[in-house]
């Protein structure tokens, strides 16, 4: 059995900007338009004042900018500590203060459970990691890029494909559009960045073409971080007989699987015979 995506795909797309800056409202304008999904960061002790006024559009967002923004977006609002520390600098009860109060936060303003993250400055260590897991954090993006498709071994430690401004960056979306795994592997191309950078670099035109490129495509599913977690999860839970002639769903998703050259769709609590 191999694991294929929602409705039998065999790529998945998705994105993770961290910051909850100004630029996320264009940000979102361009992926909308191609049907990509992302996941935002936020560090919700780092919102602009409610009363404060900007002399040019950039910057963080107020959390009324924010909630307007975010909620019923169809992106994923997830966790990226309350101020932005190095997370491994800090003593346990620190660490655990960090990320639970963001995540309480999150949850509380944006009215969502908040599961996932990325870590600030992209640093972590062990104690970091076994933080997270006693939080009930249950990824965190990382910043080394891999440049392959692969999914995470380690969902603590999910590295990206690339950053956005990363030289192979169409060259990679090339390869993922128009390549496929001849073991029948899915694929997942991970972008990540800060939209604040599109306005720093004067190139906006990056995002634009990216997306334009690879949206709207029949053959990939669109997802945020914490959609590609839970099918994963959901795969990994399927019950087979020896011969994998039943297999039984205990998952509240729909999973889809390839055995002998043909795609099964098991459904949410049911058990196939094939």
């Amino acid at each position: 059995m191999y694991m294929k995506l929602k409705d039998g795909k065999s790529k998945v797309l998705t994105l993770s900007y961290d910051d909850g800056v100004v630029q996320d409202i264009r940000l979102i304008e361009i992926l909308n338009k191609s049907g990509i999904k992302a996941t935002f960061n936020i560090n919700t002790g780092r919102y602009l004042l409610e009363e404060a006024t900007r002399e040019k559009f950039y910057g963080r967002m107020k959390l009324s900018e924010a909630k307007e923004l975010y909620i019923n977006s169809g992106h994923e609002v997830a966790v990226h500590a309350v101020n932005h520390p190095f997370l491994e600098r800090l003593k346990t009860d620190e660490i655990l203060t960090e990320v639970l109060d963001d995540r309480r936060n999150i949850e509380r303003q944006y009215g969502t459970l908040a599961r996932g993250m990325a870590y600030p400055f992209g640093t972590y260590n062990n104690e970091v990691i076994e933080c997270l897991d006693k939080c009930g954090i249950c990824y965190s993006r990382t910043t080394k890029s891999t440049e392959n498709f692969k999914f995470p071994e380690n969902w603590l430690e999910l590295h990206p494909t690339c950053h956005h401004n990363n030289p192979k960056l169409m060259d990679l979306a090339k390869k993922f559009v128009e390549g496929q795994s001849k073991w029948g592997d899915s694929w997942m191309f991970y972008l990540w960045g800060h939209s604040y950078e599109f306005d720093n670099n004067e190139n906006w035109e990056v995002i634009e073409q990216f997306a334009e490129y690879i949206g709207g495509r029949d053959d990939i599913w669109y997802a945020t971080n914490i959609e590609i977690y839970d099918y994963v999860k959901a795969y990994e839970s399927l019950q087979t007989s020896v011969d994998k002639g039943i297999v039984h769903n205990p998952s509240a998703i729909d999973v889809w699987f390839l055995h002998q050259s043909k795609t099964y769709c098991v459904e949410a609590g049911q058990t196939l015979c094939i």
